[in-house]
This record gives structure tokens, C-alpha cells and sequence, in this order.
């Protein structure tokens, strides 16, 4: 049996504006922000503002919307740093690896021969996040 979304997760307050974040896209559908702890330069999330603990209990209609903006913001996310490729990750269930029980993806750039970070191995300075964000909005908008 799947449990009950929780509004009190980390995600769902700051889609509320509750906890701060470094916000890099926002419409109707999607919110997308950098990860504080980032496993790689440009590293950021793409959540959705419909609640839903993970893929396996979103509604098909809202994660066909959600899966369009993570694209986007993947493409832009690549742009932006110039990266050879894109590491997407989304996890389900806490078998499966997930922390925050609010649906998520993480797009990380990739570039050959360097390895991700450890998981919340690091928190970020404030400005490089900024700098980052920056970035991957500056990309969003050229497309």
C-alpha cells in the first residue's frame, strides 16, 4: 500500500515559499530550482506543483506535462554548461533510493571523464548557485 502524499516535505514548502531556493524555471505544471548539495556543475531539479510522492503514483495526464519541462530544462541545462551529455534520475520508494517523498527529477550535466560528487556530499555556495541558475535561465530563454 503506497502512503499519503505529506505537505510537509522540503519540496512542498518551498513550491509555498517557505524555504528558499535558487529557482530556475516556473509556469503552471513545474517548478525547477538547483540542487543545494549538487553532485555536478549545473545540477538541478524539476519537480512538479501537483502533489504526488513519486512516479508510481502521479496522475499519467500531469507526468506527461511534468516530463515535457524536464526536457527543457535538461536541454537548457546541457547548453548552459556546455556539457556532453545529461544524467537523469528520479527515484521511488525508499528501496529504490528516494529521500523527499515529493515526485523530483535531477538533471545533472556530464562531461566524460568526471565522475558525479557523492551524494549530499557538499553544500554549494550561495553565489555559485546563483551563477548556475543564471545560467540555465539565460539557456531557457534563447530556446
Amino acid at each position: 500500500m503506497t502512503a499519503a502524499y505529506d505537505d510537509s516535505n522540503i519540496f512542498a514548502k518551498i513550491l509555498r515559499g517557505e524555504i528558499p531556493c535558487h529557482k530556475v524555471y516556473e509556469d503552471e505544471v513545474a517548478f525547477a530550482f538547483m540542487d543545494i548539495m549538487p553532485r555536478s556543475e549545473g545540477h538541478c531539479l524539476v519537480i512538479p506543483k501537483f502533489p504526488a510522492r513519486n512516479l508510481l503514483d502521479a496522475e499519467p495526464e500531469g507526468l506527461g506535462q511534468l516530463i515535457k519541462r524536464v526536457q527543457m530544462i535538461a536541454r537548457a541545462a546541457k547548453t548552459a554548461f556546455s556539457a556532453e551529455g545529461i544524467t537523469l534520475q528520479q527515484f521511488n520508494e525508499p528501496a529504490g533510493g528516494q529521500v523527499i517523498f515529493h515526485l523530483h527529477f535531477h538533471i545533472l550535466p556530464r562531461w566524460a571523464g568526471i565522475e558525479l560528487k557523492p551524494p549530499a556530499s557538499a553544500m554549494e555556495k550561495p553565489e555559485v548557485l546563483e551563477a548556475h541558475a543564471a545560467k540555465i535561465i539565460a539557456a531557457l530563454q534563447r530556446t
